[in-house]
């Protein structure tokens, strides 16, 4: 796992409603790529964009089947082995929107 990477989880996660979903690895590589970790830092991917700083609007181009939102306000703490379908990478400029967003939501001042 790499950070950027998204993934899709086969199985049910009551924060999703009881539903499968995506999610986008913000943990940095040393973390998302160490076999003996068990537990990863991600962003959820919600079809519904309210249009925010601390969103990432994603599409059918960044390997979504629809309009959808990263939500970086969520950040959630999952376990590796629940993320069961590689769906693709993010491409450098959406790394870069991740980048900011991520700032934007956690208060961070970026030099």
């Amino acid at each position: 796992m790499n950070r950027g990477e998204i993934y899709r989880t086969r199985e049910k996660l009551t924060e999703r409603g009881h539903k499968p979903g995506f999610y986008v690895v913000v943990s940095r590589d040393f973390i998302a790529d160490n076999d003996d970790i068990s537990t990863i830092i991600c962003a959820p991917v919600y079809r519904e964009a309210l249009n925010l700083r601390s969103e990432v609007l994603v599409g059918g181009n960044d390997g979504f089947p629809e309009d959808s939102s990263i939500r970086c306000d969520f950040l959630t703490l999952m376990m590796k082995k629940k993320l069961t379908h590689f769906v693709g990478t993010l491409s450098d400029r959406k790394q870069e929107e991740l980048n900011r967003a991520l700032a934007y939501a956690l208060q961070l001042r970026l030099s």
